[in-house]
């Protein structure tokens, strides 16, 4: 068994030749961390030993293991993902062993969160390309979680700082193609997901969600387009009968230019950059990237793999600091909610008894 009392949080170091190791490395770093957490790293030692070297962080240690029932508390925690395979690392450079390395993290640190041996998935950035393979054939961590995950799981990217949660309702799609996928029924579906995750897995009880609109000025009454009238309003109310307080559709532009985002818990953007471009303009170096919908927790820096800096210490860890503490805080949340939330007539009838007297459950009769 583990031996760990805390938060276990697997980390993946995601594409070997980013800034993956660097953003990880400084995260876990500071000694706070370890008493919020036990970090388990799934990467490898010789990778993490090399990019060690290059921001001269020599002063950082791992305790290795080989699984992930042997974590300890108080110490950064890492597990061979490659069995011992060699893995060059050539910084700043795409490269298809750099995609087999994080894929074969990926893949160990889903089987253990599944499992229930880490209760966290925190994902170092992937390069989209290189991951490739006859195992991987998705768009993103998103799809594939969600594959991994079954058959009932829905995804739900979720951009979120302590400001401001995008939800959104297609992710890594060409713009040619979003018009195409966007229905009435996927949009209701985003908004059971995105309600049910505001309520139980950021706390809030009557969360009010905003819905922009696919089109300039929001199809300016079907001028510039049809989609708000036709799928995007009829879903909404849809939802708002079933009773999840959602409102619009609103237009993208003068919805963040006006601020008027302070006024909701949830924005459910239509497609990718209309919500990440503001979001990020808003969330800086800040921002947490977290997959809804999934039986287990995943959250992720909202940045890419930063080859353009890999290995030269610029690399700013606050994104990965802020999944890492995101991943805590949604784990006990969850924890909460679902304490709270469990069948109060099993317990009070467990406590009274068939004869509706009170048991004092202390004592042995």
């Amino acid at each position: 068994m583990a031996n760990t009392s805390k938060i276990r949080i697997g980390i993946t170091h995601g594409d070997t030749n980013g800034i993956g190791y660097e953003v990880i490395m400084k995260a876990l770093a500071d000694d706070t961390m370890l008493d919020l957490c036990t970090p388990v790293i799934y990467g490898s030692p010789k990778v993490l030993s090399y990019h060690r070297k290059a921001i001269d962080m020599q002063q950082f240690s791992v305790a290795n293991i080989k699984h992930a029932d042997q974590m300890k508390d108080g110490a950064v925690n890492l597990i061979e993902v490659m069995n011992g395979e060699e893995v060059k690392v050539e910084l700043g450079q795409p490269s298809k062993q750099a995609g087999a390395a994080s894929l074969a993290a990926l893949k160990m640190a889903v089987a253990d969160v599944k499992a229930g041996r880490i209760d966290a998935l925190v994902t170092a950035p992937i390069n989209k390309d290189n991951i490739q393979s006859e195992q991987f054939h998705f768009k993103g961590h998103t799809d594939y979680l969600e594959a991994a995950a079954g058959d009932d799981a829905r995804a739900l990217m979720i951009l979120f700082d302590e400001h401001v949660r995008v939800a959104l309702v297609t992710t890594h799609l060409p713009l040619a193609e979003v018009a195409g996928v966007i229905t009435q029924e996927r949009i209701v579906t985003m908004l059971h997901t995105f309600d049910a995750s505001l309520r139980r897995d950021f706390g809030l009880e009557r969360p009010r969600i905003a819905v922009l609109g696919l089109n300039p000025h929001a199809g300016d009454n079907g001028v510039l387009g049809h989609e708000e009238k036709d799928i995007i309003a009829p879903a909404i109310a849809q939802a708002y009968d079933d009773h999840i307080l959602c409102f619009g559709p609103y237009a993208a532009d003068g919805f963040f230019g006006h601020e008027q985002y302070r006024h909701f818990d949830g924005i459910l953007a239509m497609y990718h950059d209309q919500g990440l471009a503001p979001f990020k303009t808003l969330a800086r170096d800040g921002g947490v990237n977290f997959t809804a919908g999934l039986p287990f927790i995943r959250t992720s820096p909202d940045h890419g793999t930063g080859y353009d800096i890999a290995g030269k210490n610029m690399a700013d860890a606050a994104s990965m600091r802020q999944a890492i503490y995101a991943a805590i805080n949604i784990f006990r949340n969850r924890s909460n909610h679902d304490e709270a939330t469990a069948n109060p007539l099993g317990k009070l009838y467990e406590a009274r008894g068939r004869d509706n007297v009170v048991l004092d459950l202390t004592k042995d009769e």
